[in-house]
């Protein structure tokens, strides 16, 4: 399940720089919006502009990925083991492992150095 993690921390910093790239190459309103007041070649001033252009769209795009990849790392990162709490009402048993138990030494006999 780690290496699900990684590919979208990958995937989340690609899409990241891609929406950054893409903002950063398309044209903002404002520019349009200066040729409604001078010449009048504008179509509209603060309506729709018609149908998005291919940048939009790949921003859209790239944009829910970077969401979808978010939403997998909160998901992956919250999910841990649960464990039973003192007031479950179960009593998880201890076992001692045999190697960790030392022997029981006669008191009567001298100690013998290993």
């Amino acid at each position: 399940m780690e290496w699900f993690k990684t590919l979208l921390i990958v995937l989340q910093v690609i899409s990241a720089l891609a929406v950054i790239l893409l903002v950063l190459l398309q044209q903002g309103k404002g520019a349009d919006m200066g040729a409604a007041f001078g010449s009048g070649s504008s179509g509209s001033l603060f309506g729709a502009s018609g149908s998005a252009n291919f940048l939009s769209h790949t921003t859209a795009m790239f944009a829910a990925v970077f969401f979808l990849s978010t939403l997998g790392i909160t998901w992956l990162g919250n999910k841990k083991e649960v464990s039973p709490g003192v007031l479950s009402g179960t009593v998880a048993p201890t076992v001692t492992p045999a190697a960790s138990v030392a022997p029981v030494r006669d008191p009567s006999k001298p100690a013998v150095p290993r």
